[in-house]
């Protein structure tokens, strides 16, 4: 009986070992994708918006001034393909570009993607219901003529124009609600979290202070231990060891 016991609690602990390894695997890394490092590092010089990444990050200063700039080299993406974004709504595309290409804590939401220019993408990151809010209340006047940026778009002239017969209209046309707007733009790379909000430890923040630290590395951690609903998550073996020791007590 005891020898029964001692093995279960090896497979147990080596349960646990394997969960929180797997969780470990998705902090502070980078995806696979067209412009990000293989790895993240300091980076002293990231232009503005991308700044508080500077510590720890995907990009380079190259892509971090990118990622301001129209039409850039990153994607050749026009965001003024009906008409000049205003400045406030500009700023949030330019702060998700920033999360997109420079943050090393979305690793639980990284997927493969069978993509010509990347090999993985982000899949519903809970985004701060403020985050969400803020960015649809500053672009609902400005103008766009679809509600997924990710496909769809006339290419021929090297980048983004609206497709035949797609008219412009207020976002607020196409995005009804700040809901639509985070999760459907980019084909549900965020959900939008209606319960969380900026310091709950359980959301994305785009906008954060980098004197206070990056809240994102707490709530990367959180999802990534929580993220194998399986027999080697900690969440599992826990429970599992508690209900043995009172065996190995005894034997």
């Amino acid at each position: 009986m005891a020898q029964v016991v001692w093995g279960l609690l090896f497979l147990g602990l080596m349960a646990m070992a394997h969960g929180l390894q797997k969780g470990d695997d998705l902090l502070n890394v980078c995806m696979d994708g067209k412009h990000h490092k293989y790895k993240p590092g300091q980076e002293d010089n990231l232009h503005q918006q991308c700044s508080p990444w500077k510590k720890r990050a995907c990009c380079t200063a190259s892509t971090s001034i990118a990622a301001h700039e129209d039409a850039s080299h990153l994607y050749k993406f026009n965001f003024s393909h009906c008409g000049m974004l205003t400045p406030a709504c500009k700023r949030h595309f330019v702060q998700d570009l920033c999360l997109y290409e420079c943050s090393p804590n979305l690793g639980p939401w990284i997927q493969p993607v069978n993509s010509s220019w990347r090999k993985e993408r982000v899949l519903n990151i809970p985004l701060c219901k403020e985050d969400c809010n803020m960015w649809w209340e500053d672009c609902k006047t400005s103008y766009t003529c679809k509600e997924n940026w990710h496909k769809g778009w006339n290419w021929s002239s090297g980048i983004n124009e609206c497709p035949v017969k797609a008219a412009c209209h207020p976002f607020s046309f196409y995005f009804p609600t700040p809901t639509s707007l985070c999760e459907n733009i980019w084909s549900r790379s965020y959900n939008a979290s209606h319960s969380y909000g900026r310091g709950s430890g359980k959301c994305i923040q785009m906008w954060f202070d980098p004197a206070q630290g990056n809240p994102n590395e707490a709530v990367a951690k959180f999802y990534a231990n929580s993220s194998a609903p399986d027999i080697f998550s900690w969440g599992c073996s826990f429970p599992f060891l508690t209900l043995l020791l009172p065996l190995l007590l005894r034997a």
